[in-house]
């Protein structure tokens, strides 16, 4: 065997793939190798992309990086997310910091941000608020899409709110978004709103075990649980939403699979009106919009 300092590009790329296929993301080992070793040259190197891999292959790294790349490689053999090995997530386009405090963002949440966008174009000035913000990313997208509505982002965890705060930054809105810390509309208490959005926890306890290993042991469980039947947060947030919005005024919740009938009942006695159900890619009810009459 080589020694570690002699290790190239090519050999180290193909170790940490056999590696990798022996653990839960088998199909994805090459990728995850490559955006591994790509993330940690990109720290001197920012413009090192793939192609760079491929044509540098026979090249050799020092031992540090060699070593801290093997690190990466085994964490995320155990099942640790690529998005918090590398720090980043990409979301409607945009770039967004990511660590175990937050959410990854899911492509599925994105039927939720296109909802509230079409909707919000309804409004000549929309006031909004997204209710647990997490990583920030549904908050910020919509600062940068709807360059005249004022936003507000509230989060229940303070490591959380850091992250949401550095996304802002980072993508160019931070004048433009308000973030409050406390538990669901709690801290804007007394304002009203044209808009309500909100990805809450909506996984029920007794789902735990059937997550994969890369949600159940490395996502936030308090971003992910909600009581027995996934349904506590909607009980809450529904009725409180109702309360903060202004006549004509509408909530967007994304939702889990077989809640739409839960979901509605509670939107119903809540008062809302013209509930509607929008599906994601797989023909699943994901996201649920609501008006207050």
């Amino acid at each position: 065997m080589q020694p570690m300092s002699l290790k190239t590009i090519r050999v180290l790329l193909a170790e940490a793939e056999r590696s990798l296929v022996e653990g839960p993301n088998a199909e994805r080992a090459r990728c995850d190798t490559e955006t591994l070793l790509l993330h940690l040259l990109r720290a001197d190197a920012p413009e090192t992309n793939l192609a760079w891999l491929i044509a540098h292959g026979h090249e050799t790294l020092p031992a540090h990086t060699i070593a801290s790349f093997r690190a990466s490689v085994e964490r995320r053999r155990a099942g640790e997310p690529i998005q918090y090995l590398t720090g980043e997530a990409e979301f409607y386009g945009l770039d967004f910091k990511v660590n175990r405090n937050v959410l990854i963002p899911r492509p599925e949440t994105e039927h939720l941000v296109e909802k509230v966008i079409e909707i919000a174009g309804g409004f000549t000035r929309p006031r909004i608020v997204d209710v647990g913000t997490g990583s920030g990313a549904i908050a910020v997208v919509l600062a940068k899409n709807l360059p005249v509505a004022r936003i507000y982002a509230t989060e229940i965890s303070a490591a959380a709110l850091r992250v949401a705060q550095a996304n802002a930054v980072r993508n160019g809105v931070a004048d433009r978004v308000v973030f409050h810390e406390g538990d669901l509309l709690a801290p804007i208490s007394g304002k009203l709103f044209n808009l309500i959005v909100s990805n809450p926890p909506y996984v029920s306890n007794d789902d735990r075990d059937s997550l994969s290993v890369e949600v159940r042991d490395y996502e936030p469980a308090q971003a992910l649980f909600a009581g027995g039947d996934g349904l506590d947060v909607y009980r809450r947030l529904i009725p409180a939403a109702f309360a903060a919005l202004t006549p004509g005024g509408f909530v967007a919740l994304e939702i889990g699979f077989g809640q739409q009938a839960a979901v509605d009942a509670l939107l119903s006695d809540a008062g809302f009106h013209n509930i509607e159900f929008t599906e994601d890619l797989q023909s699943i009810p994901r996201v649920a919009v609501a008006r207050r009459p």
